[in-house]
């Protein structure tokens, strides 16, 4: 298992912004012991949350939000370092997928891209976390904002209301 290091966080306490206080009530009513915390810089990539956190690709659970005819809203969670495979989604799923646009996304998740969490959703969403983020004791996901981040167990994440852990992310080829 990987362990990344511990996060720089802005300095002095900064109050967390609506939305990333949504993730926090959502952490707390599900009696998760994660803290939203504030990064100095803004994250809305993987690679920028690593960065700003100091640890590898792969310990950012990134959140991306697709769509399905019959099942609507389908979210999957996937380590930064993974390549997500829509083919693999839609046999998990039973039936095809296809790309959310921004819109789509912030009615059914009630954020922005760029600061989706895995939990706390405006509406009931089909729930993939990828198996690949049990490598690591900790990975880190989007509090609600571009600044806001959240330490958690993969085991917290497979755990989550309505979660299946499925193998639908490959590594990136090359």
């Amino acid at each position: 298992m990987v362990r990344p290091r511990a996060a720089p966080v802005s300095g002095p306490a900064v109050p967390l912004a609506a939305s990333a206080l949504r993730v926090q009530a959502a952490l707390d009513a599900l009696g998760l012991a994660a803290h939203v915390r504030e990064l100095t810089v803004p994250a809305r990539t993987a690679q920028e949350a690593a960065d700003a956190l100091g640890v590898p690709v792969g310990a950012i659970a990134k959140s991306l939000v697709f769509r399905a005819a019959s099942a609507g809203a389908v979210m999957v969670v996937a380590a930064g370092d993974r390549r997500v495979d829509e083919a693999r989604i839609g046999a998990a799923l039973g039936e095809p997928i296809g790309r959310a646009d921004a819109a789509f996304v912030r009615e059914v998740t009630g954020y922005a891209i760029g600061g989706i969490p895995p939990l706390g959703h405006a509406t009931t969403l089909v729930l993939f976390v990828d198996a690949s983020l049990a490598r690591f004791e900790t990975v880190w996901a989007a509090g609600g904002t571009p600044h806001a981040v959240f330490p958690i167990a993969p085991a917290a994440l497979f755990g989550l209301p309505g979660a299946r852990q499925v193998d639908v992310a490959r590594p990136p080829e090359g």
